[in-house]
C-alpha cells in the first residue's frame, strides 16, 4: 500500500493529519443505506488505509445509518493515538433511505449521542455541522441556533473541534463568533471553483478545508481533457484530479472515498503524483 507522508501535514484543530484522508460513506450499503455488500471488504478497507498511514476518516451516524460507524469501532478500535474521526450531525435518514433535516437543538444533542455511542468514544474529536439549506450547495441562512448547540456540547466536553459542511463564507463567520470552526467541508474541485476566496481566507486562519466530489460537476469537454493529462502522466483522472488539489493549496485536505482496496490503493497513491508546471498550468485553465 502506498505511503501517504508525500502529501504533507496540516493542522486538524489542534493535531497535524496527514492531507491524504479516507472517506467512509462508500462503506455502506447502496445508496448510503443499510449495510455493505461484503462486511469484510469494508473492514478491509479501513485497515488498509490505516496500515497506509491514513490518519484522518471521515465519517457519519447518518451513513447507514450507524453501520458505518459502527464498521469503524468493531474494525479500528481501540483507536491509534494520531487516529483523528470528523462525524457529521444535521440530517437524518427515513425508513425510506431518505435524506432529511435534523437540526433542532434536541435532534443535534441526539445525534452527537448517537455518533458517541457507535463509534465508542468518550468525546467526539471533530464535529462537523452539516447544513443542508439547499440540497444542491451552500445557501444563505442564520446557523446561530445550531451552532450554539454543538458549542454547549463542546463546552460540556462531548465534543473537541466543531467544523461546518456546505456551508457559505458568511455562515462560517457567523459560527465562528460563537465557537472556533477548525474546518470546513464544501464542495470544491478542478471545475467547481467558486469556493477559492473562503479557502484563501481559512489559509490565513490556519483552518483546513476539506473537499468533496473532486470529480463532481464536469462537463463531458472537461472530462476529456482531464484524461488527457491523466494519459501523459500515467495515471487515472481521479489520481490527477487528487493530486491538483493537493498542489492548489496547503490548507486542503483530502477525504476521496472508496469500498475497494484495490481501489484505496490507487486514491492514496495520488500523494506520489507531483505535477509538473505545464499539466498544472493546463488544469487550471480547464474551469472555465
Amino acid at each position: 500500500m502506498t505511503d501517504i507522508k508525500n502529501s504533507g501535514t496540516f493542522m486538524l484543530g489542534d493535531r497535524p493529519v496527514f492531507r491524504m484522508g479516507y472517506g467512509a460513506m462508500q462503506l455502506a450499503g447502496p445508496g448510503v443505506f443499510g449495510p455493505p455488500r461484503d462486511v469484510e471488504t469494508a473492514r478491509a478497507v479501513l485497515r488498509a488505509a490505516l496500515e497506509a498511514g491514513v490518519n484522518h476518516i471521515d465519517t457519519s451516524d447518518f451513513y447507514g445509518p450507524h453501520v458505518v460507524n459502527q464498521l469503524i469501532r468493531e474494525t479500528l478500535s481501540p483507536y491509534p493515538d494520531d487516529l483523528v474521526i470528523v462525524t457529521k450531525v444535521g440530517a437524518k435518514r427515513g425508513s425510506d433511505a431518505s435524506w432529511n433535516l435534523a437540526r433542532s437543538p434536541a435532534e443535534l444533542v441526539d445525534a452527537v449521542h448517537d455518533n458517541l455511542r457507535n463509534l465508542g468514544v468518550d468525546v467526539l474529536d471533530v464535529v462537523n455541522m452539516r447544513l443542508m439549506f439547499d440540497i444542491h450547495g451552500p445557501a444563505e441562512g442564520s446557523i446561530e441556533e445550531q451552532f450554539t448547540t454543538l458549542a454547549d456540547l463542546q463546552r460540556k466536553g462531548l465534543i473537541r473541534h466543531l467544523g461546518l459542511s456546505n456551508a457559505t463564507a458568511a455562515q462560517v463567520a457567523q459560527a465562528q463568533k460563537i465557537a472556533p470552526v477548525v474546518c470546513v467541508q464544501n464542495h470544491y474541485n478542478l471545475v467547481h471553483r467558486g469556493d477559492e476566496p473562503l479557502i484563501a481566507e481559512l489559509g490565513r486562519q490556519g483552518i483546513a478545508y476539506v473537499p468533496f466530489f473532486p470529480l463532481g460537476g464536469f462537463s463531458p469537454l472537461q472530462s476529456d481533457k482531464l484524461h488527457d493529462v491523466a494519459k501523459q502522466l500515467g495515471a487515472t483522472p481521479m489520481q490527477v484530479a487528487l493530486a491538483w488539489l493537493l498542489a492548489r493549496a496547503p490548507n486542503l485536505l483530502l477525504i476521496p472515498g472508496t469500498s475497494s482496496p484495490g481501489h484505496l490503493g490507487e486514491n492514496l497513491a495520488a500523494a506520489s503524483i507531483v505535477l509538473p508546471e505545464s499539466a498544472f498550468a493546463f488544469l487550471e485553465g480547464i474551469a472555465g
